[in-house]
């Protein structure tokens, strides 16, 4: 007796206090809320309170009053969306409150076919419970996102309330969850449900007191998160319909049924959410028709600028790759690079590169950089593109399938390169909205592109500008030396005769030539200018003196023919010492380095070739012959930038073919001596 005495008084206080609030609720304007709304639901739940307190909690007439409260607060809770100031809801949202809806009215007809006694009577009563308990579960799931998705100038008003309305539902979620599983909807679980609802009536009292700023924001994260358990929800709902189902209609095999009905759909579910595309299509679909534009702007840039500001992950031109491929989830990425008027394949995010082509693209780097046009290949496979577009576009770009856009990078109205997206799990027509950000983003990623070139430009300066100090450096000693040794010949034009003059003057020698070699080991490098023009030079003996120094470390391949260059025989030593060495310090200690002569009717061509550590292709390219970059530590970088000079002074070039792990190989190629040339 005592707590039905409770129940009833809690109750009671609780459907006075929400019958007092629809008045506050109407009296505290000035803002868009729906207002109207919110009143009609308050009163409504303070119906359905009086109904409990009254004439008990499970009587026909409360279940009316308690569905008409449900409906209440669905409106409310949907009208929020049109707030002042924003476009209506969209269909799709809608839909969900809709759907929602209708369960609560397939509940109330259970309820209804419950109360009238029969066979069914305890399986509607149940399966009711269970429709009930789903409501709660979405009206928690959408109370939850719309009290996330508060704008952050939002008041405390706002949040009160909201949490509130989450607060009353939880307690209807926590109340059925309970007569579920068998608890009688009587004695303490009425009292503590009256608790609550005092208590949510206060805090939604106090909350109407406060006023703020009611606009909010549907994030699409919380949007995705609550359609996932309203899912997730129906779909547990849905099992457990199925399995009552069995367990009425299964007689003997209903065990056996309910086992492949829960393994079967478990596995469906699973498989369909392993589907990417799947996904893909589903994020697309709902981003179309949840939100006013299709991308989280945001959150985007956020990203976006997380994966730029990354150094320790990838280098630069990989990051700017990911960066402009995730703003639309493409799943590869290629890096196009201008250079010479022209555009080269450059870095790559998960791309194939065997069937990139060696090749320099000139149209399209002038049409990119003349229009800034992004390049739809799909478009231009269909025939579809504007013809400026589709004359541009390369033949091996339009032959590899997964191409899907090229977006420009253009700094300062110069093209520095072009990035190329793979086509995305759901493959669609760019928009303006997709055009305005690639654009954006592209300009934001060339800009970055031109700080590196820049700041590289101003390393390589002051690496110049170092050497040049360490060369004065130099200067000044060899000058010292220079000074010494006219002193000594002028000497020695008066003193030769002296013995004592003659022995000082060796050890003045000695000594300078000493001070002279560590100068050049200071230098490390020799003089690259050219003292006389190329002549036919045979290139045998010159290998074999060079294999001959360091026999434990360098190999002369067998069948090496006697080939005779045009070539100088200095610059063509130094600059085979400069590659030989690098070779053996890029080699394990067990694999020397191998040389190779071979000649045709044109050239003569020398192989230098390693079992290294090898280069990738984007060392190889932007920064193997450019001078202070060096793989090795502590090295000056100046040994290949030399050796190519040389080579090119001899009017030869050099060809470097290397694979990170396996090796490289350095080919001087060299023209030949004509026959006469060398019978003179």
């Amino acid at each position: 007796m005592l707590t039905a005495a409770l129940s009833l008084w809690l109750h009671a206080l609780a459907a006075l206090l929400f019958a007092l609030l629809p008045v506050a609720a109407l009296r505290t304007g000035g803002d868009p809320l729906p207002r109207r709304a919110l009143a009609a639901a308050l009163a409504l739940t303070a119906l359905a309170a009086l109904a409990t307190a009254g004439i008990g909690a499970q009587e026909i007439a409360t279940r009316i009053a308690e569905t008409l409260r449900t409906f209440a607060w669905l409106g409310f809770l949907l009208l929020l969306h049109r707030r002042a100031g924003e476009p209506r809801p969209p269909l799709a949202l809608e839909t969900v409150y809709g759907v929602v809806a209708l369960v609560t009215l397939a509940a109330f007809a259970l309820d209804l076919v419950a109360a009238v006694p029969g066979s069914m009577t305890e399986e509607a009563g149940s399966v009711a419970l269970l429709l009930h308990l789903l409501v709660a579960v979405a009206a928690m799931v959408m109370v939850q996102a719309l009290h996330s998705a508060l704008a952050h100038s939002a008041g405390g008003g706002l949040r009160w309330t909201v949490a509130a309305v989450g607060g009353l539902w939880l307690t209807e979620f926590a109340v059925l969850t309970l007569a579920y599983l068998g608890v009688p909807l009587a004695g303490l679980l009425l009292v503590a449900r009256g608790t609550a609802l005092v208590c949510v009536a206060a805090a939604m009292g106090l909350g109407l007191q406060r006023r703020g700023d009611w606009r909010v924001r549907m994030s699409r994260t919380v949007a995705y998160q609550s359609l996932t358990l309203v899912a997730v929800g129906a779909y547990f709902v849905l099992l457990a319909l199925a399995t009552s189902a069995f367990a009425t209609l299964g007689g003997s095999h209903a065990r056996l049924l309910q086992t492949a009905f829960v393994f079967g759909a478990t596995a469906a579910i699973l498989a369909l959410v392993s589907n990417s595309g799947l996904r893909g299509w589903v994020k697309v679909k709902l981003a179309k028709h949840l939100f006013r534009h299709r991308y989280d702007y945001r959150a985007e840039w956020l990203r976006f600028t997380e994966t730029l500001g990354a150094p320790g992950v990838a280098p630069l031109d990989q990051r700017i790759v990911r960066a402009l491929a995730d703003l639309t989830a493409s799943p590869a990425g290629l890096l196009l690079v201008a250079e010479e008027g022209g555009l080269i394949p450059g870095a790559g995010w998960h791309w194939d590169r065997a069937t990139l082509p060696p090749v320099t693209d000139t149209a399209l780097a002038m049409h990119l950089e003349s229009t800034g046009r992004i390049i739809e290949v799909d478009a231009v496979r269909q025939g579809q593109a504007d013809a400026a577009d589709t004359d541009a576009t390369p033949g091996w770009l339009r032959e590899t399938e997964s191409a899907w856009v090229v977006v420009p990078l253009l700094h300062r109205g110069t093209l520095v390169g072009a990035i190329v997206l793979a086509r995305p799990a759901e493959a669609r027509r760019l928009d303006w909205e997709d055009f305005d950000l690639l654009k954006a983003a592209g300009r934001q990623v060339a800009s970055y592109l031109a700080e590196a070139r820049a700041q590289e430009a101003l390393a390589e300066a002051q690496r110049f500008d170092e050497f040049n100090r360490r060369f004065a450096f130099l200067l000044h000693d060899i000058k010292n030396l220079v000074s010494q040794l006219a002193l000594t010949a002028r000497n020695a034009e008066r003193h030769a005769d002296n013995p004592e003059f003659r022995a000082d003057m060796i050890a003045t020698l000695r000594d300078s030539s000493d001070r002279l070699n560590a100068l050049l080991a200071r230098l490390g490098q020799h003089h690259r200018g050219r003292s006389e023009p190329p002549r036919p030079t045979p290139l045998l003996p010159l290998i074999e003196r060079l294999a001959a120094r360091q026999p434990a470390q360098v190999a002369l391949l067998s069948g090496a023919a006697p080939a005779i260059a045009l070539a100088e025989p200095a610059a063509l030593e130094q600059l085979l010492v400069h590659l030989i060495q690098n070779a053996i310090e890029a080699s394990p200690a067990d694999a020397p380095v191998r040389i190779g002569l071979a000649t045709d009717r044109e050239s003569a061509i020398i192989d230098v070739i390693d079992r290294g550590c090898g280069m990738s292709p984007s060392f190889v390219r932007n920064r193997l012959f450019k001078p202070f970059t060096s793989s090795k530590p502590g090295g000056f970088g100046l040994g290949t930038f030399e050796a190519q000079q040389l080579v090119q002074g001899m009017g030869g070039r050099i060809e470097v073919h290397s694979r990170e792990g396996q090796g490289t190989r350095f080919r001087i190629v060299l023209r030949a001596a004509p026959a006469v040339e060398v019978a003179a």
